[in-house]
């Protein structure tokens, strides 16, 4: 039996590529989240996924530019079928998951971090609640129950 290989952090565009194809692969097959993409925004991977990188690398490589409004698709959508803890606890899961099986280090800790920091104020903001505001004191970056519920069940 051999022993398991070491996962690398993130280094480069080139893992970022990897990751999401493996993250949204997961997500548009996940019965809860993956109507979202493909049934309600009729994503197309293709597409999608060099905007998306381009976010995930200004965000932990500091590389790209990213000018979008990450949170308009999200309003769309919400404004469509709404998005609920449970659905961004499931994201926040799969996001666990896909940086896990990966990588392994400060950046891909970072990684999951922000992937949580994105789904709360996300959810804060179609919700119609201030994150900055609502959250106790010193107790910025909480976790939708839901997804401490869906990450104890992995």
């Amino acid at each position: 039996m051999s022993a398991p290989r070491a996962l690398r952090d993130i280094g480069s565009r080139d893992d970022l590529d990897v990751l999401l194809r493996r993250f949204y692969e997961a997500a548009f097959a996940d019965r809860l989240i993956g109507p979202f993409f493909t049934e309600v925004a009729g994503t197309d991977l293709e597409v999608h996924l060099p905007r998306i990188a381009d976010f995930w690398e200004r965000a932990l490589l500091r590389g790209a530019e990213y000018r979008r409004d990450a949170f308009a698709p999200h309003a769309a959508l919400h404004s469509v079928r709404p998005l609920t803890a449970a659905h961004f606890g499931r994201w926040t899961q799969l996001w666990r998951a896909a940086v896990d099986g990966l990588h392994q280090g400060p950046l891909a800790e970072r990684a999951k971090e922000q992937g949580e920091r994105i789904a709360v104020a996300l959810l804060r903001r179609l919700e119609g609640r201030d994150a900055s505001t609502d959250a106790p004191e010193g107790q910025g970056g909480f976790v939708p129950l839901a997804a401490l519920r869906l990450r104890s069940a992995a």
